[in-house]
């Protein structure tokens, strides 16, 4: 694949000095580490830097996850807690030290570079041996991670080569297609192996957005026991509609009598909504029309606070100097898009579903892809790169499994971890050979991780097939507000 992308390079066919493919006789110093002769203090330069920046990032990382358990540690589980953010640092400080080594080595045994050796092949070989350290259950979470960056990355490289053109609305139509399948198994229950089974986090995402009542076999009711329920909630309005007309007589004119009456009107609309008609096959309790603007309108208060709050976060510091900017902050146009994209993809996905359970007079799983698929166009609200392939790659893993589960597709050994190391040899060669094409975050992480060295390797030397490395490299320093310093 990167072979080929290399091959319908039009930038190096008409730039190169030489073909793609030719070696190129530089040595280490000159390439890999301009700033000293010697391969071994590189290698332990960056091996050092790497294994402080990942000890403050998992050790970050790790006592979040354990703070939002929500319970008192024991003895076994800060030693647990502690022994994973150690054997999570090897791992990532193993995958610098690999690279660094086996790119220095690899021109040792060949006598020079080529466009595979300079940076795809030592981290890929790196990886193998890096992500064998790691925990197994991790491993599926890591290579879903680079093989997300990996898959815009491989994008970008076809856009910058006219190979490719973006297509209007095509990451809508992705997450929508996505979406819909994980929402198929979800509402058959395949995403569960048995009843105590560990269920994958993007289940647990669908089931806060869409309801719990859409999964398979959740309070299943038969017939009569929605007639009883319906029954039930038309005694219950009756009754407080009778009390609130008592408590409006004995209420003397005044603003909180207007309060009162304004609350008891609220609540009579609310519990008229929910007294409408349902129909017996909706597993949801209450009328078909609450279950979907209570779901629609919940997700659109969560969203839209969940938006302002990032934006006081973000702006804290220009709020303290200047309170008059809340104003402007609070009330822009785009702090609703959040909400308007998760209150549409519930709403939608929920009002689909008992529009076809009423027409067709069943419930089957089925439904659940035209109602995912209408319910994904609220994406267009809130479009995201980083979320669109995240949902097609647990999509397409979660569909993988299930075939493996049901018997339909063999079982590849050593294909997450394979995933991973390709994923990884993209990215690490990307942010050498052509860094445009890279996403900024992950370039500040490499850039982080190495101690500036990434960024400090010289890129000329490489300029020779024309792919215009070294201006790449001064326009990624630029834009991401990175310098080519050591740290």
């Amino acid at each position: 694949m990167l072979c080929y992308f290399l091959l319908k390079s039009k930038m190096a066919q008409s730039l190169s000095k030489i073909p793609v493919f030719s070696p190129i006789n530089t040595c280490c110093k000159d390439y890999v580490h301009p700033w000293t002769t010697s391969c071994m203090e590189a290698l332990c330069g960056l091996y050092f830097c790497s294994i402080l920046y990942s000890l403050r990032m998992y050790t970050t990382v790790y006592l979040l996850s354990f703070a939002t358990k929500k319970k008192l540690p024991t003895k076994k589980d800060v030693i647990k807690t502690v022994y994973g953010i150690l054997q999570s640092t090897a791992f990532l400080s193993g995958t610098a030290f690999g690279y660094s080594a086996v790119v220095c080595l690899l021109r040792r045994i060949l006598g020079n570079f080529n466009i595979l050796t300079v940076s795809f092949f030592p981290a890929f070989i790196s990886s193998i041996f890096s992500i064998i350290i790691e925990r197994s259950h991790r491993r599926s979470m890591l290579a879903l991670y680079v093989s997300n960056i990996a898959t815009e990355t491989v994008w970008n490289m076809l856009l910058s080569r006219n190979i490719v053109k973006n297509i209007k609305y095509g990451d809508i139509a992705i997450f929508a297609v996505s979406s819909s399948l994980l929402l198929m198994y979800y509402k058959a229950g395949w995403h569960k192996k048995s009843e105590d089974s560990r269920v994958d986090p993007v289940f647990s995402i669908l089931k806060f957005i869409v309801g719990p009542y859409e999964e398979k076999d959740y309070a299943s009711r038969t017939s009569r026991e929605n007639s009883i329920n319906h029954l039930d909630q038309n005694d219950s309005y009756l009754k407080n509609r009778s009390g609130s007309s008592y408590s409006s007589k004995s209420s003397s004119n005044s603003i909180s009598t207007i309060l009162t009456r304004a609350l008891q009107a609220y609540r009579q609309t609310i519990e008229n909504i929910k007294c409408c008609d349902r129909h017996l096959t909706c597993p949801h309790p209450f009328s078909c029309l609450y279950y979907t603007s209570q779901g629609a309108w919940k997700m659109f208060g969560l969203g839209l606070g969940i938006q302002i709050a990032i934006k006081l976060v973000l702006n804290m510091t220009k709020i303290v100097k200047s309170p008059t900017l809340m104003k402007h902050i609070l009330f822009k146009k785009e702090n609703i898009n959040l909400g308007a994209f998760m209150g549409g993809f519930a709403g939608l996905f929920r009002a689909t579903l008992c529009l076809m359970r009423r027409t067709t007079g069943r419930d089957i799983p089925a439904f659940a892809l035209p109602a995912g698929l209408l319910a994904g166009t609220a994406f267009a609200k809130y479009p995201n790169n980083t979320v669109t392939l995240y949902v097609m790659w647990k999509m397409l893993q979660i569909s993988y499994n299930i075939g493996i589960d049901k018997g339909l597709l063999p079982k590849v050994p050593g294909f997450t971890e394979f995933l991973y190391c390709f994923s990884t040899g993209i990215l690490f060669h990307v942010a050498i050979i052509e860094p445009t094409n890279l996403r900024p975050s992950y370039w500040k992480f490499l850039h982080g991780i190495s101690g500036g060295r990434i960024a400090c390797m010289s890129r000329p030397p490489l300029d020779v097939w024309g792919l215009e490395t070294s201006k790449s490299l001064a326009q990624v320093l630029h834009n991401t507000k990175t310098e080519a310093v050591l740290r």
